[in-house]
């Protein structure tokens, strides 16, 4: 049997502040990144995939301090803690966690995300202690995208039954939002007995966005009551088809949530942005990649937006140009049809 209950005298009285935004209202990362009808930008890291070497992830850190001058609403790291060979994808190799406080420390105003943080393989006060602690010295720019995991070999590893990681999952989320929020939570769980204890620090507005990426073996209904947002793959991007559907499954999700709150919906791609502005939409890799031009992104990324879409992260690790030729691109003629949304300001305490 799980119990949980709080006591929330730490709590910011935010009903005064709550909007179409909710008790996110004054969480810059949130407010930077997501807003009722409109489509932000962010990039996904690694910025080159890792292929052997350390040495292909020199420079990174410079390349996201660029995409924080150039005002992209967000950054996004994923959470692979193993590398499977046979799985081929590293991740951006440092963990999670760590690499947003080393991140945080090197930008000002982009968001911190993570695409997505496996719950299923960590306990909640870890996850509580890291996670409000990088929310705290990144001064409120966090934004944990979650899942319960999808790589065989992590969960036998981690000592889980991989076939009980969908309720393993709803009960970290449980746990984890009780220890943020409250100043001594009383927990009764099966991953553990919390009483008379506090997680320190607390988040910089009191909660952090815990967003669901695609089931993570939840129903729909789960995830529009109990997220904070839900990040779901898109579909076809080279035609329409994708997002018409992409418009269906969001207007699906959203019609479940309670009180018609907003919440965000989030999509991402793999691109690879070439030279020609005209090039048409083209799917390589399997469709696993759009190689397109940049009026074949600004066409996509508007068919998203008007699907529902409120952010949109693009990784280009397969981008046969420079790195940083991309970024600029993007950030001269793509973002300004997509701006970064204006909103509170990082607490930027000095620690």
């Amino acid at each position: 049997m799980e119990k949980i209950s709080g006591n929330n005298e730490t709590l910011r009285d935010t009903k005064q502040l709550e909007s179409s935004f909710g008790t996110f209202n004054e969480h810059s990362g949130y407010r930077r990144m997501f807003a009722p009808n409109k489509l932000t930008l962010g990039i996904f890291l690694p910025i080159k995939f890792y292929a052997g070497s350390m040495d292909d992830l020199k420079g990174q850190a410079e390349l996201v301090e660029i995409i924080d001058q150039q005002n992209f609403a967000a950054i996004w790291v994923r959470d692979v803690p193993l590398f499977d060979p046979n799985f081929g994808d590293a991740g951006q190799v440092f963990d999670p966690f760590v690499y947003l406080a080393y991140l945080a420390a090197r930008t000002k105003n982009v968001s911190l995300a993570t695409g997505s943080t496996i719950f299923t393989l960590r306990h909640p006060i870890d996850l509580a202690k890291a996670a409000s602690s990088i929310d705290v010295l990144s001064g409120g720019r966090l934004i944990l995208g979650i899942a319960s995991g999808d790589r065989a070999i992590e969960f036998p590893a981690y000592g889980i039954d991989a076939n009980q990681r969908d309720v393993r999952f709803r009960k970290t989320v449980g746990f984890f939002r009780n220890l943020i929020r409250f100043q001594r939570p009383s927990i009764l769980s099966t991953l553990g007995q919390v009483e008379g204890v506090e997680i320190l620090p607390k988040p910089i507005t009191g909660d952090i966005p815990l967003i669901v990426t695609g089931s993570s073996r939840q129903s729909v209904e789960w995830i529009a009551e109990n997220s904070d947002g839900w990040l779901t793959y898109p579909g076809v991007t080279a035609n329409a088809s994708g997002p018409q559907r992409l418009s269906e499954k969001i207007g699906s999700w959203r019609e479940k949530i309670p009180g018609g709150k907003f919440k965000p919906h989030m999509t991402n791609e793999w691109i690879d942005l070439v030279e020609d502005p005209d090039y048409p939409r083209t799917p390589i890799r399997d469709g696993y990649i759009l190689r397109t031009g940049r009026k074949g992104l600004i066409q996509l990324l508007e068919e998203w937006q008007a699907a529902g879409v409120n952010h949109a992260a693009l990784g280009i690790q397969f981008s046969s140009r420079p790195s940083a030729e991309v970024i600029q691109e993007l950030a001269e003629e793509v973002l300004p049809f997509f701006p970064t949304h204006a909103g509170p300001n990082p607490l930027n305490t000095k620690w």
